[in-house]
């Protein structure tokens, strides 16, 4: 036992409900009842506060992000910077400690969970990393890459369908170094669970492979202490340690839902510093804790110490495989578009397919990828072919089976990503981005370089019909900040597709269709630039046709049939919109003209994100309701995707 164990963890309730206080905001049961969890977990993490991206460092995810003061106030009490000043800043403008943690904002934060349940699975992700890169650079008595991933959930988490999807496949892939806490508190915001939620959480994951520990007074930071160790002990399985606390313990709201989420008022604060006999003022701190953050501090040098000094020896006695492990976490990312042979595309073919002959060719660049399907591979095309699936038996393998899991593939491809050393991808139909939406937003929100491969990605679906088919779905993402949506038409734009997903800024969402597709002579590098001329007329252009995707082939067809009756056509190719619109404003208006008003866009989806491009006065070739179930060019031609209709519509807008 810590001797200012019981000052620290004071602090931590009073510097929480404090900080909700002053913001008049917030939700400070949760710190109030977990705050031995917190200390328990934190006192038992092998971090260095005075270098949080200690690369060998436990890491620590806040699922129940809600309770976000509880991350701050730990963060303060174990001495990283975040100082007083941020905590009294809570949830104010600008400042350091936001409503709920966000990744490169905070100091210690290792992710922005965001919505319940998103951290479980971010925490599986971590967990992942660590075992696959432990498997592949440990060497006897040399364990470069060797910690424990912390996840601390509340009943809303458990709840979350997300948690057990993650959950699920944590323990099939016998993650043993990721410990999740549970807070079992029993109150959410509606009040006591009994009416929502009286399952057997402990069985549920014991049926999936975890070690379960029950901690019956989560006030008892020896019990939970113990717990920790006890879930060390175990390396097959995954733990869960469930720890019965009481709401706002010890306060006049003690087991009351009223204080799940708002301030508990200065005359009811002021009870709680009695009954906890704490007799500083708010935001004042006794010197003990000055005492401890130097304490943790000096033993977070010495572990990082102790670590560099084994990783020298390693170095010596591995040379290259120590140059290796740090290509990994540099992840510097060679020229995909200067590869022997990656331009080469000969016949038609679906871009899904072009898409698996870039993603093996670029393996040979980029030796870290990590990632798979949500047991659509065979569909997909998303299998590298110099590697094995990873499973416990085989834990050196780059493909992943993530099973049908979507909502939770893509928040565990975020903790492949927020751990380092890999580089992941994950891929489904593009329909199927609805289940994993809020994860994707979750990359975009913390610009996380995670890979969608996205196939089947319109009507051409065809038989299965309108619940498969995408038609708001590229509008859904192209509205989504910091997502790039990639949709190329031939296999040279499927080049510049890859080459920008693997680029390591942003998430990128590749798009990829189920039917052949012709190869243009004209397309290629310009791609890169998110929209380019693939075909002008001679002499001025009178109409400018602009697609992207499958759709681009009726276009150009229906150029060559404006041409007949004299009107000339330019067509572009628009695959990533979000690239185009960065270019300079004289690039831009190169490929659109501004004298060129007649326009016409044509893409299987909604009109809804060529507006920009067309204007009110432009003409559409869209599809604005769901689709229709048939053989794929049947429900091309029924929504009017043929180079006639295309060709008719440039003429009406000409007749404006």
């Amino acid at each position: 036992m810590n001797k200012h164990q019981d000052t620290i963890v004071t602090a931590i309730r009073m510097l929480s409900v404090d900080a909700i206080q002053k913001a008049n905001s917030g939700h400070p049961g949760l710190p109030m009842g977990a705050a031995e969890i917190g200390y328990s977990v934190w006192n038992k993490m092998n971090v260095n506060p005075i270098n949080p991206k200690f690369i060998n460092r436990d890491r620590f995810v806040l699922s129940a992000g809600h309770g976000s003061m509880l991350n701050y106030s730990l963060l303060h009490m174990f001495g990283f910077d975040l100082c007083m000043d941020e905590i009294r800043n809570f949830r104010q403008l600008g400042s350091k400690t936001p409503g709920h943690p966000e990744y490169n904002v905070t100091n210690g934060v290792e992710t922005s969970t965001g919505p319940l349940g998103q951290g479980v699975a971010n925490a599986v992700g971590f967990a992942l990393a660590e075992k696959y890169l432990a498997n592949r650079f440990n060497r006897d008595g040399f364990p470069v890459v060797d910690h424990y991933t912390y996840c601390f959930v509340g009943d809303g988490c458990m709840q979350e369908g997300i948690s057990y999807e993650a959950t699920s496949l944590a323990g099939t892939l016998k993650l043993g170094k990721l410990i999740m806490v549970y807070d079992k508190n029993n109150i959410t915001i509606e009040g006591d669970i009994d009416a929502t939620f009286s399952e057997d959480v402990g069985a549920r994951h014991a049926a999936q492979g975890w070690q379960v520990i029950h901690v019956e007074n989560g006030h008892d930071v020896a019990a939970i202490e113990k717990a920790i160790d006890e879930a060390k002990c175990e390396t097959q399985k995954p733990t869960i340690i469930i720890c019965r606390t009481k709401i706002g313990y010890k306060s006049v709201m003690e087991g009351k839902a009223g204080c799940h989420g708002a301030p508990l008022g200065y005359d009811n604060i002021g009870k709680y510093r009695e009954a906890l006999n704490w007799d500083h003022e708010a935001f004042v701190m006794p010197a003990e804790v000055a005492e401890f953050q130097s304490e943790i501090q000096n033993r977070g040098v010495a572990l990082e110490n102790a670590y560099n000094d084994m990783y020298a020896k390693y170095v010596s006695a591995h040379a290259d495989t120590a140059k290796e492990l740090e290509a990994f976490y540099a992840n510097e990312i060679a020229d995909i578009t200067k590869i022997d042979g990656i331009w080469d595309f000969k016949s038609a073919e679906a871009t899904r397919i072009s898409g698996n002959t870039v993603l093996n060719k670029i393996t040979s660049v980029i030796p870290n990828l990590f990632g798979g399907s949500a047991d659509l591979e065979p569909a997909n095309k998303t299998k590298m072919n110099n590697t094995g699936f990873y499973s416990p038996e085989d834990q050196l393998q780059q493909n992943v089976h993530f099973g049908i899991r979507e909502h939770a593939m893509a928040a565990i491809c975020n903790g492949i990503s927020l751990h380092g050393g890999l580089n992941p991808y994950c891929s489904t139909f593009m329909v199927f981005t609805d289940y994993m939406r809020n994860a994707m937003r979750m990359s975009a929100l913390m610009e996380l370089p995670v890979t969608y491969i996205m196939t089947h990605d319109s009507i051409g679906v065809g038989e299965d019909g309108p619940t498969h088919q995408p038609i708001e779905h590229l509008a859904s993402l192209r509205a989504m900040p910091n997502m790039r949506v990639f949709r190329p038409a031939d296999g040279k734009e499927t080049v510049c597709a890859f080459a920008t997903a693997f680029d390591m800024t942003n998430p990128t969402t590749v798009v990829l269709s189920r039917q052949n597709l012709p190869q243009y002579d004209n397309s290629g590098i310009e791609a890169m630039k998110g929209g380019y001329v693939l075909s002008d007329c001679e002499g001025t252009c009178d109409v400018i046709l602009l697609s992207s995707g499958s759709e681009v082939a009726e276009t150009m067809v229906a150029k060559d049939l404006l041409a007949k009756d004299g009107i000339n056509a330019r067509v572009v190719s628009m695959p990533c919109m979000e690239i185009f619109d960065a270019q300079t404003a004289e690039y831009k208006e190169s490929v659109l003209p501004s004298t060129v008003t007649a326009r016409v866009a044509v893409e299987a989806g909604v009109a809804m994100p060529w507006y920009k491009y067309v204007g009110m006065n432009g003409g559409f070739v869209t599809v604005e309701t769901f689709g229709e179930s048939g053989p794929a060019l049947e429900v091309f031609y029924h929504f009017g995707f043929t180079p006639e209709n295309i060709a008719a519509k440039a003429k009406e807008v000409l007749a404006k």
